[in-house]
């Protein structure tokens, strides 16, 4: 981890990071679009066992990297619900009910 200086060096750290985390999510967006081809039914898209599966892995990792477990389940679930909703509109607009 870099050692800042200045709160504006800081602050300029966090702006970078920022756009990496938007860049990042915008590809797990897509692979998400793209996910729905693959499935059959708006059951299968919410796939409530996989959203248990990386509830664990976020909290397991954010204990790893000593930040709060709560806060990245609760960051994840909102993601996750979101690109669900996505995932759904994207699996009706070709068609598949």
């Amino acid at each position: 981890m870099k050692k800042c200086n200045s709160l504006q060096e800081v602050r300029k750290e966090i702006d970078k990071l920022d756009e990496e985390l938007v860049n990042i999510i915008s590809q797990r967006a897509h692979l998400v679009a793209q996910a729905a081809s693959f499935k059959n039914s708006v059951d299968e898209i919410k796939a409530n066992e996989r959203l248990n599966d990386i509830k664990q892995r976020v909290r397991t990792l954010a204990i790893q990297k000593n930040i709060n477990p709560n806060m990245m389940e609760e960051l994840f679930t909102i993601m996750i619900n979101e690109m669900v909703e996505t995932e759904i509109a994207e699996f009706r607009n070709a068609g598949k009910f």
